[in-house]
């Protein structure tokens, strides 16, 4: 697919040549390898070309296929790219699961390797079942756990780096240690900015009350990758006034189609054009679980919304 000829740029947006706009199995409705309920593979590569985009990411390991052969031919002739991979970790449990995390860690990495991207996103463990609400552990981490959490995430950055070269950028979710502003500054202030970047989801920020500007404008060396999403406020309000877990408040809708939520994406994209670098800024709307003709549309208006941002 043909790239568009690059338009000059303002201080008031994002250079379209420095932010490459993608999309994830996750705006599909796609949450787990395998479930009857989620789109076939083919259909969602198919889809996400034909909404425009040429960049995408791997999804829960094995939904799309794990043979670099296999998926190097399919994503090529419909166009498309790999940006990263994907993997959940519970570093803050401390060095007795660095084992079983770093054999989850190096198969998604070793495939993201092969297909030429440049990042894998780590997202934290929930300290609440996703979907049925169960307290797996306190909401809260320990001093303790906190050190653990800092320094094998660096030592994550470094090997992954080392072994795959890799970037690793860490990811803050809804129900997880790892959400919103006290947390996530406390996190980048704890670790190096040469092992651990970070992975902005605009829309998981908002959920816990971040403000994704600030974060990039204060902290612009640390975003290594974005994840372009909204919250509805009024689902959201009804959510945590209810402590809703986060499974059953995506399926309430609490993540919604751009331009209709929160936080406003043409500033977050100006902001992130400011830094002057080159960013990944990947589509994700939380659909899990949703009917399989309802993404597609979805998409091509996305994408359209984005152009009319300058990306």
């Amino acid at each position: 697919m043909t790239k568009p000829s690059p338009q000059p740029s303002s201080p008031s947006s994002p250079s379209p040549s420095r932010i490459r706009v993608g999309s994830a199995p996750d705006s599909w409705g796609v949450w787990f390898p395998d479930d009857p309920r989620q789109v076939p593979w083919q259909r969602f590569l198919d889809e996400v070309s034909g909404a425009g985009y040429e960049w995408i990411e791997l999804g829960p390991y094995g939904y799309l296929p794990t043979d670099p052969g296999v998926l190097t031919e399919e994503t090529s002739r419909r166009g498309l790219r790999v940006s990263a991979g994907t993997v959940f970790t519970g570093l803050h449990r401390g060095p007795d699961v660095w084992d079983r995390t770093w054999a989850h860690v190096a198969e998604n990495a070793a495939l993201a390797q092969a297909m030429g991207a440049d990042h894998l996103v780590v997202i934290p463990a929930f300290w609440r079942d996703d979907r049925t609400g169960e307290v797996l552990e306190d909401r809260e981490l320990t001093p303790g756990q906190w050190r653990d959490l800092t320094r094998l995430t660096e030592r994550l950055g470094r090997e992954v780096r080392e072994r795959y070269g890799l970037r690793i950028v860490v990811h803050p979710h809804a129900d997880t240690h790892l959400d919103g502003e006290v947390s996530v500054t406390r996190f980048l202030d704890a670790t190096d900015p040469d092992a651990v970047s970070l992975c902005l989801d605009t829309g998981h920020y908002a959920y816990a009350g971040g403000d994704s500007v600030k974060l990039i404008e204060t902290y612009g060396e640390r975003i290594g990758y974005l994840h372009l999403k909204q919250v509805d406020p009024a689902v959201l309000a009804g959510v945590v006034a209810e402590g809703v877990p986060f499974g059953p408040a995506v399926a309430r809708g609490v993540m919604c189609e751009p331009p209709s939520g929160v936080p406003a994406l043409e500033p977050v994209l100006a902001a992130a054009g400011a830094l002057g670098v080159d960013l990944f800024a990947i589509v994700e709307q939380d659909m899990y679980p949703c009917e399989p003709d309802v993404p597609y549309p979805i998409a091509l208006r996305t994408r359209r919304f984005l152009r009319s941002c300058g990306v």
